[in-house]
């Protein structure tokens, strides 16, 4: 069957046509180096006209090894595969290209040139650079300041944190204990306007009534029995940037009504003088209970809870995030290698299985324990199960346990019916006035002893009329 040839009147027309109307760019240097063709597309790449490319050679346009007086360097290579290089325009842009080159040899085998083409690759270099962007932005997320997690549940805790730097509001960071609510206050003044100023830091169950009103507010020479002298707050303490205060379910209904009144007015007076003092704090406040349920029990002022809360951040439970455990190992494995100067390479298919089968009621701290507690075993390797704890690397052997609403664990057996609170522990006025008597009035220590919360105490007294 005979082609027609009334589109290509000839075979070298084709050619012609085909070369000139090519993507690629084409150029052929002959044995001194000297361009001796171009195609329509080098006139693109380079900015110049055919007329003005002939008789040049390639490095005048392109970035390559050759050198003004001496010969294309192809000569001795041979030949160029897909080689990355880039063209230098006219107007001073350098464009990425991928360059091809062959020698041309005559019929009597000599070298007579090389043909040389040129791929722009302009945007893959594009693409490359915003996947190298958006990789380098994943793996920041991977870490933010000092916490760690990819799962979606912690990106949205590092949103969050970011948003609530930029604003001013007062923040409730609820969460599990272990789970990083103090490191979360941290991060926030960290991204805040305030954070050239100080963050102080309160933790609000470690204290009596006395003694967290004295620590938050201060108090005057002579105030009460031990003020030898004037003592500032931690409110003035902070003046101008963050006060966080740690397990706020925890403060009497007095804390609470002078903290209500900070939060609304800006001023307080400290203890035993009647001056007002005038403070710009923002509060970032921190609980693993659910300040609603104390509200129904009479236990927290409703008006605090929603000055506190302008903002709330949860943090999930390491169990609803487990994607974050090998991260997690990681960088415990690092931070406690240069802490101790050993060399423990990581952990085995083994250990990781059983760190990622735990239920982690400790979260993030527990985990933090465990490896520690493998270092204190492990000298050098990889940390191998029997290098855990015993609960984690025997979990069916633990009772369980479930988490109260005092944040105590009591084991399953004792369990409360579904939808009730654990019963507490039951006693008499008179039981109660020799305890405080025998704790000398100290609220927190008599709650420790009867391993109650401190507010169980405060609703005892005022139900028995001892305050």
């Amino acid at each position: 069957m005979e082609q027609s040839n009334d589109f290509c009147l000839s075979l070298g027309e084709c050619y012609e046509t085909i070369i000139e109307t090519m993507a690629e760019g084409v150029f052929v240097v002959d044995q001194s180096g000297t361009i001796v063709f171009t195609n329509n597309a080098m006139e693109r790449f380079t900015g110049y006209s055919t007329d003005e490319l002939l008789g040049k050679r390639c490095h005048a346009f392109m970035e390559c090894r050759c050198e003004a007086d001496s010969g294309c360097v192809l000569f001795s290579a041979r030949e160029l595969t897909r080689k990355e290089c880039r063209i230098k325009h006219r107007d001073g842009r350098l464009i990425p290209v991928l360059r091809s080159a062959r020698l041309k040899y005559d019929d009597q085998k000599k070298v007579k040139g090389v043909i040389e083409t040129v791929t722009d690759i302009s945007e893959l270099k594009a693409v490359q650079r915003n996947l190298e962007i958006l990789e380098q932005k994943n793996r920041a997320r991977v870490q933010f300041h000092r916490m760690i997690g990819k799962s979606p549940g912690m990106r949205e805790v590092f949103d969050l944190i970011q948003m609530a730097g930029s604003s001013n509001a007062s923040i409730l960071i609820t969460g599990e204990s272990g789970t990083g609510k103090e490191l979360v206050a941290e991060m926030i003044h960290a991204e805040s306007q305030r954070v050239k100023n100080s963050l102080v830091k309160v933790n609000c169950s470690a204290l009596s009534e006395n003694l967290l009103e004295s620590e938050l507010f201060g108090h005057v020479k002579g105030a009460f029995t031990g003020a030898i002298k004037d003592k500032i707050g931690r409110f003035e303490a902070a003046d101008l940037g963050s006060l966080f205060l740690d397990e706020i379910s925890e403060v009497s209904p007095l804390i609470q009504l002078k903290i209500l009144r900070i939060l609304q007015e800006k001023e307080f007076e400290r203890v035993g003088d009647h001056r007002t003092i005038k403070a710009d704090v923002r509060i970032l406040s921190a609980t693993n209970r659910d300040l609603r349920v104390l509200i129904e029990e009479g236990l927290f002022r409703e008006d605090l809870y929603y000055r506190l809360k302008v903002f709330p951040i949860n943090l999930p439970p390491l169990r609803e995030r487990k994607e974050d455990i090998p991260l997690l190992i990681d960088h415990f494995v690092t931070r406690f290698n240069t802490e101790t100067g050993k060399g423990i390479s990581g952990v085995t298919g083994a250990a990781a299985a059983a760190l990622l089968d735990y239920h982690w009621p400790g979260n993030v701290r527990e985990l933090e324990n465990a490896i520690e507690h493998a270092f204190v075993v492990r000298q050098e390797g990889e940390i191998l199960p029997v290098d855990l704890p015993v609960e984690i690397r025997y979990p069916e052997k633990n009772v369980p346990r479930i988490r109260t609403g005092n944040d105590q664990l009591l084991p399953e057996s004792i369990r409360p019916p579904h939808g009730q609170l654990p019963q507490r522990p039951i006693i008499t006025s008179t039981a109660l006035l020799e305890l405080l008597e025998q704790f000398k009035w100290n609220k927190a220590a008599v709650a420790r002893h009867l391993n109650v919360n401190r507010t169980t105490i405060w609703r005892m007294i005022k139900r028995y009329g001892l305050d």
